[in-house]
Formats: structure tokens, C-alpha cells, sequence
């Protein structure tokens, strides 16, 4: 049985230029738009999902439309890589062109032992021999999950409801599984696409295997000695008649640093022999040979293993340049991706980064980073092969520094070429409002209703999905060691984790802000209702600390006794003696601003009134409001969730909409009584949009008109200066001004309010 992974012949020529390997697409950061080209290795049968591979590796597809792709049909595909529930897939697809039938068919099943179903296997197509199932009977009706063994490990298998495998018999005995390979959360799986893809297991009648330092080395893969003077190699033979074994040779460019002795020999079926590899280097650097081991397996002959050391100065060798042409196509207030080119005789990049100044951090040799770890005064962004990356834990209107280092060699070994690393500043956008609220006007008594029907209806995402969209997009932060956290939004706790984030594993949940039992269509969680997984209201919380403390009480100051605490929220008794919850001071705005959301939007659906509860105080709640303006995270936020939702939350664009609306009943105020500051009001109506801008620069402030406009550079100098408009919204042409930060004057009857701009 072949465990060497050659697809061959089955591709044919790329008609997109552009079209990577998807290996290369593997290695770019999540946000990045790939175009693969590859054969279809499932069809219908798991939904509006294809597994597409290429003689590199696979990569899942999933959208719309990708119905008419087939078993064996070549596709080029592109669109954003995405990673849903630990699953890295690209999602949605832009674009793909069906190229029908590839010339070679499917890819032949690589075979492999259970241990190997890991991520540098994912979503490639494999086959797994005599193992069993632990469950009996037959499988559940829909979708389940059972496990197979091999005597000593187990896997997770996936049966999905749509294939023709539910509520048949689960096999008894051995059994040979053909899968693609899956991941869940931690949890590695293999798919069977229908019931011919498990069947009875015959044992071969020859099968070689190696292991090497007792871990199985699958043939034309890479075992990588380091520095150790000798390793055990393991042939093994998983037929049950002899194997011949009539020698091995070592040849490569550093063939005479390594050795070893096999003799001629027969291995009876289920039996192994041993022996030593050593490693002797004359000289420093890298270290490489390929060792080839000649039997008469059928399919298998000769079993290749590239062979990896270092010299004697214990480094690889160096890379000959480092990367250039940093570039960073991809700027959101929620999200940057940047790409370079390589770097010559460079095999792996360190990307470091640092928020508001130059990063002066440099990598030292023989250190191995992850992700998160600090380097100097920087951070490490990504690790790792690709041509690109996007580092997590972006807020809006930030200026980031990045440098990205080439180097080579396996952990431990590192060699980082130090000097000249390619560097690049980005700044991120801030809100993006344009004209999006044209015609809403707070002194008209339709004012409620007009935003009402603004942002609802939108687009509606999940409960299950708000993992893959807000946590694994934009609440999950990087942390020491390759290691995340998340943030509880009402008790500030951050919670360490080794991705992929578990709701179940952290105990934590998606609290309601606005809560569910609140609503008037409660309950609206079977089937979901737009209002139950509405991503404004969602947010982060440890459910036994601070879900379930707040249940659905009142969010209000606590001036009596405190009855129960968790960090920095807490329950106790408000001025009236009523229980409340009272959240971190960091999140009382926003919870406000969620709350208000809810109200408008999705007020007088169905009839409703959306009024919050009586026992919650919406003077508290416009306080928080007040006091607690939207911070850059918050602006970014909501950013993202108009990329999902294609709706915003109005009292995060503006402080004023909220003096004009009585949520205790839902009716619109004529004489709004704000008791927010004149500053605060006129900085938080401010809109600078695009920031950076290399076009055009649009400038409002919401509900009022712009009287006069000063644009100052650095040095002091006006570039700009317009006077005496009264105008709401003014455009500048960013062409005409030199790159570099600027400073925005703008007046207006109320007063005047300055931001600071970025023209690239």
C-alpha cells in the first residue's frame, strides 16, 4: 500500500497565472486572498464543501455555487483563506473556473498510520489500514462522530448526516478507511465520503515501514537529525509474508556525513529490524543527504528519506538576502495583511511588529519563536514559510511597525540573516462611514424609525458561527510561546489557550448584552431568529464567573452591598436596592451601546416593541454611553461586523443618536436633554475616511455642517485651507499632498475638533 504522496500526471496546465501551490496558499495568513488550481476529491455528498488537492498538499473550498463540481474535476479557485473551527479553508469563493475532468483522475490515498493525522495532512485525501471501530451497532442518524483504533491510538471519524454511511452498520473487525482529513476545535478527524470508502481490511502480502527515532517517517518526507551523532532506524514489515530487504545507499550533497549499514535481509511478515543511522559533519551549516532503502515492496522501492543536520558551528546555514518589497495590500480598521517577496536561499521568515513607534528588536540565532513571543521591543507576527501574514489583535487608527527576517534551520538550529530585513509601516483605517447614514437626521420625529430601517434588515450570521467569525477573526489574541487568550468583556479576565479556541474547553460563552429572556420573541434560539445571534449584541464572557452571574439582571452601578465578584464585574445591589450586575468600566459603554442597538434595530418587527426592561435604567445606560465613548477597538469592531452583518451600530458612529431616543418606551424625544460634553460630542461625530488615503479624504461630522477646514503637515505648514462652506461633508484630493501624517482642523458652529490623517 502506497504511503508516498505523488500525484503526478492528474493536474494539467494552470490557465490563471497567478494560480500558487497550496502549500504556498497553506503558508499565508488568514485574511489573504489565494488562487489554488487542484483536482476535487469529494463531491455533493459533503454538502456545499470540496476538498481540492495538488502535489503539494489540499485545501477545502466552501461557498455557494460549487454544486457542479464533481469527483476529479480540475478547479481553480480563489478567495480569502478562512479558519473555521480549527479548519483552514478558503471561504467565501470569489470566483472559481471548472475545468472538468482532470486528465489523471483522482489522487491516489496516501497511506498512513493514525498518529500522522495531523496538520501538515489536512484535508488531503488518505487511507488508514487494519483498524476498528470502538463503537458497535450502527451509526446515528445525521451527523455523528465515532472513533476507530489501531490497538494503541484512537481517531475521531466524522459521519456526515448527508453521505449514505448514517444509520447503516457499523463495520465489525479490522477495516481500511479511505478519509479526507478534517479538523474540529483540537480534534483531528477523517471523513469518509460514502460507504465504499470503508471496507473490509486485507493484510498485504509484503508492506515496508520506517521509523526513524521510533516515529513513523512517511517515504519522500524529511527527518531532521540536528545535531545527534546517531538515530534507531526501524524497518518494518506489515505484510504477513517475508520482505526482502537488499540494501540501502546514501547520496545527496552531504552524503559522506552520514551512514549506515543494511545488509541483505529477510523481515518476516509483522517483524522489524533495526539499525544506527549516524551522522558525522565536516563542515558547518546546513547538512542534507537522502537515504534510500531497496525492497521488493510493490510500490514502495526504494523508501526515500531526505536526511537534515548542521555542521559543526550547530547553526543551518544563512540565508543570502532577506525579503523585500514589504507591502501591505490588505488595510481594514479590524485587520492588516502583508506580503514580501523572498529572500534568497531563505527557507522560513520571522516577522516582528510593534505598535506606534520603530521596533528595534533583533532575533538571535539558535532561538526558536512563536507567534506572540517578544523579540526586543517587537513582537512576532508569524513564523514560518509563506510570502505573507496577518498578525491578530488589530484596532482601528494605530500605526504598526514590521520587520521581517529570513532564516534557515529546524528548531533549535535557526540561522536569521540580521541585517537589512525588509521593513514597512501601516496605519489602520478608522471608521469607515462615508455616506452610510444620508437622509437620517436627528431632528426628525421619524429619527428612530429611519435608523430601524437601516440596519435591519442585514445580513444574519449563526450562534455557531460567531467562533469562526468574532473570535477566531477578531476577539483572539496572541500571547507568549504561540499561545492565544481571550478577553472576558465584563470581568476583564484573559484566559490563555493553545489554539484553536474551544467554547466548551475554556468554559466560556457568547453572552446576550441586550438579553435574550429581554426579548419580545423570546424564546428565539429554536430556530434561531436574526435577533438571537445578532453579532452587535454577542461578546466573550467566562460563563461561570460572568455569564451566569449576570443572567439577565439589570447592567447598572452597584451602591449597596456586593453579593457576588469576579475580577472586575460584579452583582450586587444598586441605589434603589434592587440586584444588578455592574461589568468592568471598560466595557459599560459598549454594553450600552449593544443594548441601544438592539432596540432600534429590531424594534416594531413583527409588532414588537423592543423597549429594555423596566427594572434597567436607561439613564445608567446613556451615563456609560456618555462616559465610555468608543474606543479603537470598539470602532473596529464594529467595522468587522459591517464586513459580516453589512449593518452598523448607529451609537457607535455617533454619541448624539442616543440623546433622541426613550428606550423605555421606544419613542422619539424631541428635546433631547444630552448631558455629554461638547468636546466628547464633536470627537466622536468626527468622520476621516479613508485613513491611510492615497485618493480621495471625506470629512463630516454627523448632523452638522462644516463651516471651515485647516490641514496642517508636521512642520506646522497649511497645505489646505477651505473657509466660510457650511457644508456637511467635504472631499480632498489626497494626490495633491505629500505622504506623511497630517493634522485635520475642522470648525463647525459648535465648535471646532481636530484627528490626525495618514496620505501614503
Amino acid at each position: 500500500m502506497k504511503k508516498i504522496f505523488f500525484i503526478g500526471a492528474f493536474l494539467i496546465g494552470s490557465s490563471f497565472s497567478n494560480a500558487q501551490t497550496i502549500a504556498a496558499a497553506r503558508a499565508m495568513g488568514i485574511g489573504q486572498t489565494v488562487t489554488i488550481r487542484g483536482v476535487i476529491t469529494n463531491g455533493s455528498e459533503l454538502g456545499s464543501i470540496r476538498y481540492v488537492q495538488d502535489e503539494t498538499g489540499a485545501l477545502p473550498i466552501y461557498g455557494t455555487g460549487l454544486n457542479s463540481l464533481l469527483r476529479g474535476d480540475s478547479v481553480t479557485a480563489t478567495g480569502p483563506l478562512f479558519d473555521f473551527s480549527g479548519l483552514l479553508e478558503i471561504s467565501p469563493v470569489g470566483t472559481f473556473i471548472d475545468h472538468g475532468v482532470a486528465p489523471g483522475g483522482l489522487p491516489i490515498p496516501l497511506n498512513i498510520p493514525l498518529t500522522a493525522a495531523n496538520e501538515s495532512l489536512e484535508a488531503q485525501l488518505i487511507r488508514v489500514d487494519n483498524v476498528t471501530f470502538v463503537q458497535t451497532g450502527t451509526f446515528a442518524t445525521g451527523n455523528s462522530t465515532v472513533q476507530i483504533t489501531d490497538g494503541t491510538n484512537t481517531l475521531d471519524v466524522r459521519i456526515n448526516g448527508s453521505t449514505n454511511i448514517d444509520g447503516t452498520a457499523i463495520p465489525s473487525g479490522p477495516v481500511s478507511i479511505v478519509a479526507l482529513v478534517g479538523q474540529f476545535n483540537a480534534n483531528y478527524q477523517l471523513i469518509p465520503r460514502d460507504l465504499n470508502d470503508i471496507f473490509p481490511y486485507v493484510a498485504p502480502q509484503k508492506e515496508i515501514n520506517v521509523k526513524v527515532s521510533n516515529n513513523t517517517v512517511l517515504s519522500n518526507t524529511t527527518y531532521t537529525i540536528g545535531n545527534a551523532s546517531t538515530a534507531q532506524v526501524t524497518i518494518q514489515n506489515l505484510g504477513v509474508g517475508s520482505l526482502s530487504v537488499s540494501g540501502a545507499t546514501i547520496t545527496g550533497t552531504n552524503a559522506g556525513d552520514f551512514s549506515i549499514t543494511i545488509a541483505p535481509v529477510a523481515i518476516a511478515g509483522n517483524g522489524s529490524q533495526n539499525y544506527t543511522l549516524n551522522f558525522n559533519p565536516t563542515g558547518t551549516g546546513t547538512r542534507t543527504a537522502v537515504l534510500n532503502i531497496a525492497s521488493d515492496d510493490a510500490d514502495e522501492n526504494p523508501y526515500i528519506i531526505n536526511l537534515l543536520g548542521v555542521g559543526t558551528d550547530n547553526l543551518a546555514t544563512q540565508p543570502t538576502t532577506n525579503p523585500t518589497g514589504l507591502t501591505f495590500p490588505l488595510v481594514k480598521a479590524y485587520t492588516i495583511g502583508g506580503q514580501y517577496n523572498a529572500g534568497t536561499n531563505a527557507e522560513n521568515y520571522l516577522v516582528l511588529w510593534k505598535n506606534g513607534s520603530p521596533l528595534t528588536g533583533v532575533p538571535i540565532d539558535g532561538e526558536t519563536y512563536k507567534r506572540g513571543d517578544v523579540v526586543g521591543d517587537a513582537r512576532v507576527a508569524y513564523v514560518g514559510p509563506g510570502m505573507s501574514f496577518t498578525p491578530r489583535g488589530i484596532i482601528a487608527n494605530q500605526t504598526y511597525y514590521f520587520a521581517v527576517y529570513a532564516f534557515n534551520g529546524p528548531a533549535g538550529f535557526e540561522n536569521y540573516l540580521t541585517t537589512n530585513p525588509a521593513t514597512g509601516t501601516v496605519t489602520s483605517q478608522g471608521e469607515q462611514i462615508a455616506n452610510y447614514y444620508n437622509g437620517i437626521n436627528v431632528s426628525s420625529n421619524a429619527l428612530l424609525s429611519d435608523l430601524s430601517a437601516l440596519i435591519n434588515p442585514h445580513t444574519v450570521i449563526s450562534y455557531f458561527n460567531y467562533k469562526s467569525t468574532m473570535m477566531n477573526q477578531f476577539e483572539l489574541r496572541d500571547t507568549t510561546n504561540g499561545q492565544s487568550f481571550v478577553t472576558c468583556v465584563y470581568s476583564g479576565e484573559k484566559k490563555t489557550f493553545n489554539d484553536p479556541f474551544d467554547w466548551t474547553a475554556l468554559g466560556y460563552s457568547r453572552e446576550h448584552t441586550y438579553s435574550h429572556s429581554w426579548m419580545p420573541t423570546f424564546p428565539a434560539d429554536n430556530p434561531e431568529k436574526p435577533e438571537y445571534n445578532d453579532q452587535h449584541n454577542l461578546y466573550p464572557t467566562n460563563l461561570q464567573q460572568a455569564n451566569t452571574p449576570r443572567s439577565n439582571l439589570p447592567l447598572e452601578e452597584i451602591t449597596g452591598s456586593t453579593v457576588f465578584n469576579y475580577l472586575e464585574g460584579s452583582v450586587g445591589y444598586n441605589v434603589n436596592n434592587q440586584l444588578v450586575y455592574e461589568p468592568r468600566a471598560q466595557q459599560k459603554g459598549n454594553a450600552a451601546r449593544a443594548i441601544f442597538y438592539m432596540a432600534t434595530c429590531y424594534n416594531g418587527v413583527s409588532g414588537n416593541n423592543w423597549a429594555i426592561p423596566s427594572n434597567q435604567s436607561q439613564e445608567s445606560l446613556k451615563n456609560w454611553h456618555y462616559n465610555d465613548l468608543p474606543d479603537n477597538y470598539e470602532i473596529a469592531r464594529n467595522e468587522y461586523i459591517y464586513s459580516l452583518q453589512g449593518n452598523r451600530n448607529p451609537y457607535v458612529d455617533s454619541v448624539q443618536f442616543a440623546c433622541y431616543v426613550d428606550f423605555s418606551n421606544m419613542t422619539y424625544i424631541t428635546d433631547a436633554p444630552c448631558s455629554v460634553g461638547l468636546d466628547e460630542q464633536l470627537n466622536a461625530n468626527l468622520v476621516v475616511f479613508p485613513v491611510p488615503s492615497n485618493d480621495k479624504i471625506y470629512v463630516q461630522v454627523n448632523s452638522l455642517n462644516i463651516e471651515n477646514l485647516i490641514l496642517v503637515d508636521q512642520a506646522g505648514r497649511t497645505v489646505e485651507k477651505i473657509e466660510n462652506v457650511s457644508v456637511p461633508v467635504i472631499e480632498l484630493n489626497a494626490k495633491k499632498y505629500q505622504s506623511g501624517s497630517y493634522i485635520l482642523i475642522v470648525e463647525t458652529n459648535l465648535g471646532q475638533v481636530q484627528r490626525k490623517v495618514v496620505i501614503e
